[in-house]
């Protein structure tokens, strides 16, 4: 009895297992290799737009304090100038008519006539002597405000004169009580902005920049630039222009690239601007790392590495103050996408296995095992004196070998026991083995052109579905982040606002500055979140309409199946742009200029999704044809127009590679491809659709570096107006 098949499984089972096993190394080190290389690719793409944002953004940040150097220059010329002009004559009357001794000891403007919207105001501090070179002097800084402060308040919060004994003029149209709210004893001669401009401090006279301070007065964060007068090698005089620092801080911590954050520091460390200025655990030491790295960094170097955080770091000198601008990047923003591309890589890698082994089983037992168990069951049949053994001795294998070696073997031992009756049967029975060997090599042919037709429509829905689901992703990637960006946490803080102030919410809605605050706030987070929807049901509409495309695109491949498709009316002007929309992130990625020249047609009877299958093809083929043209020289040409023979034509001209002459006759051969990750099918299945539509699709192209031309030219038929 011959033993249970079972007994035999253990050979296909240890093949699967080696060969599983070699395959699995393979996709393990593609995916880590491709990681490598994903990651690689991403962290300079980053960096290089990390280096390039912190540079701009220095610029942009810097020209205040530029402006302000350069107008400090032209002004201090401008009030040396008018002390030397300014004689006795012109200072006496004058000087009493605008300034006034008040009961506390101080001279400053007469309140009565005073406006401090449109003229500086005067603040002489208690104790001080004016004699009448201080007269010329404050008179002269009075006359010079009043002739640059409207100007320089375009753009800067005030501008001020101090003189070395004490007296303040001072231009601030928002602050026009500064110099009457002043305390009597107030010596801004004091302050760190006029101190570090004394000759024992400057001896240069170079022009200054304070640290960051809280004004006495107005209790606002600001820096002052001041360039100091000298007179016959007398300090006679310092002007000032204050820069308020909210905006900076505000566009510092806000405006920043995507998962990044923004810091600016002095060269001593001390911050200026800060996400959460040092106030969580661990910051200050995160911080002091940072400062540590930019002070150690090489002349010249604009991108750092932060290992010890896992941060880069790009940094740009604002000029003036002398400040640092440095943008931090963590690294897992670089590393996650390449950690997510690589998962695919390897999910798609173990479904190929899977796929590999199941098909490897299949070829196994049908080509292996049961041939196998036949050799077996005709050497049982012989053993018992059986010698009709049936064995495929038609395969060119070493199993085809091994069969018709056995049969030879049972034939001759058969001839020696019945050498008459053989010869007899013998013939028959060859006769119909030949036969037999002809139908089974018939349904092999069949069989292997059923699945060679079932791949290529397998491999043309790959392809098309591939081109829109990374539309669909893309869409679906922005509405994610339009809603992630969403600030709905704004509502609960103002609902939170208006029930702590419930019993009171009249009041607080008209006297409390948060309460006036709050209504105008809740309208705009109301239209901001109307747009926000609008944007997003547009963002999800694109999706539905790519969705209906891929099952569109099943529904064509189809047809290789069963009877045509019915035609519908088109208007081929809105199919393309439906092309070009489906590629349009590729097309924005690679750069690529799309300029069309459209005719308006009445709508055509044609099959729809063919036609968009054609279209997409041409533009995602017409796409990578740029690759080697500079980014800024990339066009794609669409022109869409009816000739005069009754037909509709597309052409697509690019500016890319180009096709050579003996390249034209196989473009459109099945598997025919000229890129290295190309799978050869697309324009394949293309020209056949068109071919099925009445139509057909070619291309022209003057040789390599003169791009290509393809073109889709259908029947014009026109559609039958509809019923209104």
């Amino acid at each position: 009895m011959p033993p249970p098949p079972h007994s035999r499984a253990p050979l296909a089972r240890s093949t699967l297992i080696k060969m599983g096993v070699r395959i699995a190394v393979v996709i393990a080190l593609t995916t880590f290799f491709s990681y490598l290389h994903m990651l690689h690719t991403l962290r300079t793409e980053a960096l290089t737009q990390l280096e390039q944002h912190v540079s701009e953004r220095s610029q942009r940040e810097q020209a205040i304090f530029l402006l302000a150097e350069d107008n400090l220059g032209a002004v201090k010329k401008a009030l040396a100038e008018r002390i030397r002009t300014l004689g006795p004559e012109d200072v006496g009357a004058r000087f009493d008519s605008l300034f006034v001794r008040l009961p506390d000891g101080t001279v400053r403007s007469r309140p009565e006539s005073f406006d401090g919207t449109k003229v500086p105001g005067v603040f002489v501090p208690r104790g001080v002597i004016l004699d009448e070179d201080m007269r010329r002097r404050l008179l002269a800084s009075y006359d010079v405000l009043s002739w640059y402060g409207p100007a320089f308040h375009v753009r800067f919060t005030d501008a001020f004169v101090t003189l070395p004994e004490g007296p303040i003029i001072l231009y601030w149209p928002e602050r026009p009580t500064w110099v009457h709210d002043a305390e009597p004893g107030l010596m801004v001669t004091e302050l760190e902005y006029f101190v570090t401009s004394r000759p024992e401090n400057n001896p240069e006279r170079r022009t200054l920049w304070s640290e960051v301070y809280l004004d006495t007065v107005s209790g606002r964060s600001m820096t002052s630039v001041t360039i100091p007068l000298d007179l016959e090698g007398r300090y006679v005089a310092a002007f000032s222009l204050d820069v308020l620092l909210e905006e900076l801080v505000a566009r510092t911590i806000n405006d920043h690239l995507p998962g990044t954050y923004n810091v600016i520091f002095r060269d001593d460390g001390k911050l200026i601007a800060h996400p959460g200025m040092v106030t969580q655990a661990g910051e200050e030491d995160h911080m002091r790392h940072i400062v540590e790295r930019v002070q150690a960094r090489q002349p010249g170097q604009a991108v750092l590495e932060l290992p010890e955080r896992g941060e880069y770091l790009a940094m740009g000198k604002l000029r003036g103050p002398g400040w640092n601008f440095v943008t931090v990047l963590p690294e897992h923003i670089v590393t996650k996408p390449a950690f997510q591309a690589a998962r695919y890589v390897l999910l798609l890698g173990l479904l190929s296995l899977v796929l590999e082994l199941a098909i490897m089983a299949w070829v196994l037992r049908n080509q292996i095992t049961r041939p196998l168990e036949s050799f077996t069951q005709a050497a049982d049949r012989i053993a018992s004196g059986d010698f009709h053994v049936e064995l495929d001795t038609s395969r060119d294998d070493e199993l085809g070998q091994l069969a018709r070696s056995f049969r030879s073997m049972a034939d001759k031992v058969q001839h020696r026991e019945q050498a008459l009756r053989e010869a007899n049967e013998g013939l028959e029975q060859r006769v119909e083995e030949r036969t037999r060997e002809l139908t089974e090599v018939h349904l092999q042919l069949v069989q292997t052109a059923r699945r060679a037709g079932m791949a290529e429509i397998a491999t043309n829905v790959l392809h098309n579905v591939g081109n829109v689901l990374n539309s669909v992703y893309t869409s679906a990637q922005l509405a994610k982040e339009r809603m992630a960006g969403m600030r709905l946490e704004q509502v609960d803080r103002v609902a939170n606002l208006l029930h702590e102030h419930q019993s009171s919410i009249g009041t607080f809605l008209s006297q409390d500055e948060r309460g006036r605050n709050a209504l105008p706030f809740l309208e705009k987070l109301g239209q901001n979140l109307l747009e926000e929807r609008r944007e997003i049901i547009s963002l999800l509409d694109d999706v539905g309409r790519y969705t209906e495309h891929v099952g569109d695109i099943v529904k064509v491949q189809q047809n290789y199946a069963r009877a045509p498709r019915m035609q519908e009316p088109v208007h081929m002007a809105d199919l393309l742009e439906d092309a070009l929309r489906i590629n349009a992130t590729g097309l924005t990625r690679h750069q690529v200029k799309v300029v069309r020249q459209l005719a308006d047609l009445p709508p055509v009877l044609t099959d729809k999704h063919k036609t968009l299958m054609i279209l997409v093809n041409l533009v995602s083929n017409a796409k990578y044809a740029m690759d080697g043209v500079p980014p800024t020289e990339r066009v794609l040409t669409v022109k869409l127009e009816r000739t005069g023979n009754e037909q509709v034509r597309i052409q697509m001209h690019d500016n890319g590679m180009g096709i050579a002459p003996e390249m034209l006759t196989r473009i459109f051969q099945y598997g025919f491809t000229t890129r290295q990750e190309g799978h050869g099918f697309g324009l394949h299945s293309s020209a056949l659709a068109a071919q099925e539509m009445g139509g057909k699709l070619t291309v022209h192209s003057e040789g390599p570096g003169h791009g290509a031309t393809f073109t889709l030219e259908l029947p014009y038929l026109a559609a039958p107006p509809q019923a209104t």
